[in-house]
């Protein structure tokens, strides 16, 4: 082996010719009912195989429910967490893995750090036989704790029979039309930039190309073709509001070659040449409050200056923190204000976009800092904020196109959770410290319940949070499927446990069906229209385990 160097390769390659796999190490993870697996950093590939109980799993902001039958793949890079949700509790091992692949005339090992070429990168990958796979990692496990380095060697043979076993179903099992597409729809959404033609995804769908056209636009609602245009533009519009963009490279870096071609399919698209759309968003523009960042970023605005914290703003600063320059703090319920407006004396932006929801003498003193569009909030809806913020910027097309793509995906979604749950009901609770209450606010009414068409298990005329109820109170809703949000400190995660093990919410009927889901507080409770768009994308992943369309 002369050298390691770093790659990124393609997913769906179909050559396995000169893969090496090196396993690193193996842990066998046991615990009780109430075990839990905080989320944990990982450098490395690591193979999660469920042996034991019923459980949660989190790969980044992916969240599945463990199955015996599946293996589950967390990338290099990436964060992974695990609950148990049964009373037996939870087994699992955990695989932390090395791919390398022989590359060059000097026969280099390159280790891949975007995934193997044929094994996925990322998620669930079912199996025929979990107890196979368990056996085998069981065997690999006792050859790895041997002070016999040949034992140990052997446990590294097992492991590639393992992945053998893995890779030989998946390319011999059949999937249904809808995860075929969904296979080639992810293949898009991270090749964008290549040529795609309709024929290569449709190989990669294993259907043939009309059928592929077909399907794709009755599943999404979109053509495949119009599709791929539409990520593209959504990303070149990103790249835009960079200072030091040039078109010629943003060209280039959404799949076109020719910036000429790419000017009148922008404009065509758009109804903006990209000049002139640069010339708007180069904007430094501060989002301030609640919701403000998810409005911005529905409408391809990056701001200058936004909240960011890795607990409070979780999924923004994951996303966007090397995108946005300034971070102000988001503790809490902006109870940095101060501090906020302070930095945005220093940094000056263009124009700072707020919620009309401010504390005494904090608007005084944010107007001094730079010109202040507010956004009201008590009194329009979620739509109408957006469509208010984009006329501000003068963009109001980018927000009908954001909400048309919206309702496309919605209607699509709702179509699927139709014949999924039928005219099942819905109940929503929250737990902070020791209360248990029903729960729900507007994004939960006004998208859950409200655009996804799903059915309460009580009235709901109003945002509210109710009283405190007990678990023998709840089994008067009779809810089919309870959604369960959990504050993140210690007493309310008690509180949590403890409630799971009473009788009274054993025999509830949601929870004998297996149908209880823990949800975060991102996107739950923001009002925002990205924050909507994730809301319906998390509907659809816990109540079909499906990606979203």
């Amino acid at each position: 082996m002369n050298s390691i160097r770093t790659e990124s390769t393609g997913p769906w390659a179909h050559e396995a010719e000169g893969l090496m796999v090196h396993l690193l190490d193996i842990d066998l993870m046991k615990g009780g009912c109430e075990w839990r697996m905080e989320q944990r950093f990982t450098e490395s590939y690591v193979l999660i195989v469920a042996t034991l109980g019923q459980g949660r799993l989190s790969i980044g902001s992916q969240h599945y429910r463990l199955r015996q039958d599946a293996v589950y793949v967390c990338p290099p890079g990436e964060t992974f967490g695990a609950a148990a949700e049964s009373e037996d509790g939870l087994g699992l091992f955990l695989l932390r893995y090395e791919l390398y692949r022989i590359a060059g005339s000097n026969r280099d090992a390159v280790r891949c750090s975007g995934g193997a070429g044929f094994f996925p990168e990322r998620g669930e990958i079912p199996v025929p036989s979990g107890a196979r796979l368990a056996a085998l990692c069981h065997t690999a496990y006792l050859h790895r704790q041997s002070r016999d380095s040949l034992e140990r060697f052997r446990g590294q043979l097992v492991f590639q029979e393992l992945l053998y076993s893995i890779l030989e179903n998946r390319r011999h099992s059949a999937e249904d039309s809808h995860s075929a597409l969904e296979r080639a729809k992810a293949y898009m959404d991270s090749h964008y930039q290549q040529n795609l033609s309709i024929e290569q995804l449709a190989r990669l769908a294993d259907i043939s190309p009309k059928y592929f056209v077909d399907l794709f636009k009755k599943l999404y609602g979109i053509s495949a073709v119009d599709y791929l245009t539409a990520l593209r533009m959504n990303k070149a519009k990103q790249l835009m509001a960079r200072s030091n963009a040039r078109l010629k490279d943003i060209a280039h870096q959404v799949g076109y070659n020719d910036e000429f071609y790419f000017s009148r399919k922008f404009k065509k698209e758009t109804g903006c040449p990209p000049t002139t759309y640069m010339s708007k968003r180069r904007r430094k523009i501060a989002a301030y409050g609640a919701g403000v960042t998810g409005h911005l970023l529905a409408l391809h605005m990056i701001p200058y200056a936004a909240p960011l914290n890795p607990k409070w703003t979780a999924y923004y600063y994951r996303t966007y923190r090397s995108d946005i320059p300034v971070h102000l703090s988001a503790y809490r319920h902006n109870e940095h204000w101060k501090s906020n407006i302070e930095t945005l004396f220093q940094v000056r932006p263009d124009t700072i976009i707020s919620t009309d929801e401010l504390q005494d003498g904090e608007k005084e003193m944010l107007e001094q800092a730079a010109p202040v569009y507010y956004i009201p909030r008590k009194h329009t809806d979620w739509r109408e904020q957006l469509r208010l913020t984009a006329e501000y910027l003068d963009i109001p097309k980018e927000a009908e196109l954001w909400l048309n793509n919206y309702d496309r995906k919605v209607k699509a979604v709702r179509e699927r959770l139709k014949h999924k749950t039928k005219n099942e009901t819905f109940l929503t609770l929250s737990i902070y410290k020791d209360r248990c209450q029903v729960y729900a606010n507007r994004s939960i009414i006004e998208v859950f319940y409200g655009d996804l068409q799903l059915t309460p298990a009580h009235a709901i005329d109003q945002v509210f949070t109710g009283e405190p109820v007990t678990p023998e109170r709840l089994h008067v809703y009779d809810a089919d499927h309870i959604l369960v949000n959990v504050c993140q400190e210690t007493e309310s995660l008690l509180h949590w446990e403890s409630l799971q093990l009473s009788p009274s919410w054993q025999s509830l009927k949601a929870v004998s069906r297996n149908q209880v889901y823990v949800i975060s507080s991102d996107p739950w409770r923001e009002y925002s229209a990205s924050s909507h768009d994730r809301l319906v994308d998390e509907t659809l992943r816990l109540l079909t385990g499906n990606r979203p369309c």
